[in-house]
């Protein structure tokens, strides 16, 4: 069912990124006069197909989701009436046919703006930056951080979430970059870190920056909040205030630690040692047996101190106004970071962090499976990355043709068809390579 799961939303994921990217064609191709005669989803054999009444304009859903492309007149060498002309791609100013062909990934920008700006005028629950050091020789013990900070600023930017944090991280070791940090430690008072992530090795390749650099989420300790009336935590006698030390005899770390066992043991009877107005006091707790997605977990009806979750957990949101230039600085941000890799990848052939369709299917599935705005999330990401990768100067994509059109623009005139054979020739070259290392990266990550 996973499976069924991961291919369903990594083809509406596609459906939905294609069609924005060549709507762009298709929607500036209209406004310059250009007739379009078909706007396919996916290659090869048509499985649904509707001609337009107004225009002749095809309308295709096609069996290989892995792309899509816009057909207009003119585009190709095929003949047509001179009273047509006029309505015909090649005869186009040169200007024209570069603003219809960047449409496509500006509208995958113009996408992943949209989609930001609506998650943060929804609001999007994330954790606080509060880190714990992990590791005690790692850069971050070096730079002096401890459990418990706060992070304000880094490099004179708010940070306000962990996943700016995380951004913020990743963005700085591509660069090989010092960040200066403001937090908050854990007693409420201002401090200053500095940390260098100069000579990193393999950073598009590591599956946990954050983790290597020593840190981690902080984890409260295990005082227990609320008690829900009449659950189980309710009915052992367990108070407000509880720090828990115990259980069946094994120290209890922290605050995840307890809810991890908790949610292992339903229906098991838990002795719980617990520290109450300076006292050890012994409590039975049998947590309450639930069921979801075919499995049992137990919940014992207890929750967080109210002042520890405000410290723990955030929720980024933003007036429509303030959502529009957010969505634009990340979108921006994301875009950098993206270039910033691929310089990366060419520079120190780091090609092993390349990922193929199945990779893509994944995330896809394990993003929508944690819900609309995690799926959003994912998507404005990926059309990034597409907006991105399409801009590149290599004949066939995007940006090999706008490189075209600019030299006809300089020049005066187009360049020679022996030139561009030769161009799309090595485009097609580079693109089936790029393919064929994507798909083996895949086939090692999940087959190996």
């Amino acid at each position: 069912m996973s499976m069924i799961w991961y291919v369903l939303a990594f083809i509406v994921a596609l459906g939905i990124l294609i069609s924005v990217h060549e709507f762009g064609h298709f929607w500036v191709a209209r406004r310059m006069g250009v007739r379009v005669l078909r706007f396919s989803i996916g290659f090869g054999k048509p499985i649904w197909k509707h001609v337009s009444k107004k225009d002749g304009t095809e309308y295709v859903i096609a069996a290989i989701p892995l792309g899509g492309y816009v057909r207009m007149l003119g585009e190709k060498d095929e003949d047509y009436d001179d009273k047509d002309a006029d309505q015909a791609f090649s005869q186009k100013h040169v200007l024209k046919r570069m603003a219809i062909v960047f449409a496509g990934p500006l509208f995958n920008f113009l996408f992943a703006i949209f989609a930001f700006w609506l998650m943060f005028v929804t609001g999007v629950p994330d954790r606080a930056p509060v880190l714990d050091v992990v590791k005690a020789e790692s850069r971050a013990a070096r730079s002096g951080f401890r459990n418990g900070d706060l992070v304000l600023e880094m490099n004179g930017k708010t940070v306000s979430s962990w996943q700016q944090f995380r951004l913020a991280l990743y963005e700085s070791a591509l660069s090989d970059d010092t960040i200066r940090f403001t937090v908050r430690d854990a007693g409420g008072r201002l401090a200053e870190r500095r940390l260098d992530l100069a000579g990193i090795e393999d950073v598009l390749e590591e599956k946990d920056l954050v983790g290597k650099l020593g840190f981690g989420l902080w984890r409260p300790p295990a005082v227990l909040g609320e008690i829900i009336p009449g659950s189980p935590a309710d009915k052992a006698g367990l108070k407000r205030g509880d720090l828990v030390l115990a259980v069946n005899g094994k120290p209890v770390r922290d605050w995840v630690h307890l809810v991890t066992t908790v949610y292992r043991s339903p229906g098991k009877t838990l002795n719980l040692t617990l520290q109450r107005s300076g006292k050890r006091v012994q409590v039975k707790l049998v947590p309450e047996t639930l069921a979801r997605g075919g499995r049992r977990y137990g919940r014992a009806g207890v929750k967080l101190p109210q002042e520890t979750a405000k410290r723990l957990f955030v929720e980024i949101r933003y007036g429509p106004g303030e959502a529009l230039a957010q969505g634009v600085a990340r979108t921006w941000q994301m875009s950098a970071l993206m270039l910033k890799a691929l310089v990366r990848i060419v520079t120190e052939a780091s090609t092993r962090s390349i990922s193929g369709p199945l990779t893509i299917g994944r995330f896809a599935g394990e993003s929508a499976s944690r819900g609309w705005l995690a799926f959003l999330s994912f998507l404005a990401v990926i059309s990034i990355s597409l907006g991105v990768l399409n801009l590149l100067p290599i004949p066939v994509l995007d940006g090999g043709h706008l490189l075209y059109y600019l030299i006809e623009f300089v020049k005066g005139s187009p360049l020679s068809e022996q030139a561009q054979l030769a161009g799309q020739k090595l485009g097609i070259l580079l693109l089936l390579l790029l393919m064929g290392l994507a798909f083996y990266n895949d086939f090692v990550r999940f087959f190996t």
